[in-house]
This record gives structure tokens, C-alpha cells and sequence, in this order.
């Protein structure tokens, strides 16, 4: 039977201290630097294991996801931070990039960016 005691999950970056350094000093989040990478403590208890890959290649897919309560303050936030916004083909998005999802009535309100190493991530309106 497969009865697990907690589970995680995990991405490569090409450079484990400038991925410290953006999910720290950019997104304030806490980080745990062990020897293979660093755990950072999501909001809500989570954990993501981030550890460094030569050969690292981004997902094509968003591997990580921030629900938030207004999306376009915490856009404005992280524009403010350097964060570059992503433009998607096909998606009803605003000046800043902002898919207004439940106006078209095509899911959440989100935005994607992306970490050093080109991770896809996003901020979701709660």
C-alpha cells in the first residue's frame, strides 16, 4: 500500500544563487539552503526543492502557481521588482499582461513571469 508522509515537489535552475536571490529578495519567500539546493516554504505549508542542473532546460508549462487576493497590485508590486510579465497568443490579456480569465469567462485572472532559469510562474487572483 502507498501511504506517504509528505511529498514535495521539485525544479532545476542554472544558478542556485541567483534563483536565492529572486525567490528571496523579488518574491520574499523564505529559503533553506541545504548542500543540494534550497527548500523554499511556500505560502500554506508547501515546500518546492530547487536544485542546480547543467543542462537545465524550463519547463514549457507554469510549474508554479501564487494565489493571491488582487492580482493587479501584486502585478504592479512585481513590475516594480524587475519582474518581466509574460505575453501568450490566445489569452485576453491586458497592458500588464493580466489574462482577465473570468471576464471571458476562461477560468482565473493570471499572470505568468518567469524565475532566472525561465521557469514559468504565476500569480492567480483568489
Amino acid at each position: 500500500m502507498f501511504k506517504p508522509k509528505a511529498a514535495f515537489s521539485g525544479i532545476s535552475v542554472t544558478d542556485l544563487e541567483k534563483a536565492k536571490e529572486f525567490y528571496t529578495e523579488t518574491l520574499g519567500l523564505e529559503v533553506d539552503s541545504e548542500e543540494m539546493g534550497l527548500h523554499l516554504r511556500l505560502p500554506g505549508g508547501g515546500k518546492l526543492f530547487i536544485y542546480p542542473k547543467e543542462n537545465h532546460e524550463p519547463a514549457t508549462f507554469t510549474v508554479l502557481n501564487f494565489i493571491v487576493e488582487d492580482i493587479d497590485k501584486t502585478v504592479d508590486y512585481l513590475i516594480k521588482k524587475g519582474v518581466k510579465f509574460e505575453k501568450y497568443e490566445g489569452f485576453h490579456q491586458d497592458d500588464n499582461l493580466i489574462a482577465r480569465g473570468k471576464a471571458a469567462g476562461m477560468g482565473p485572472d493570471i499572470a505568468w513571469f518567469k524565475d532566472p532559469a525561465d521557469n514559468i510562474l504565476s500569480v492567480i487572483q483568489d
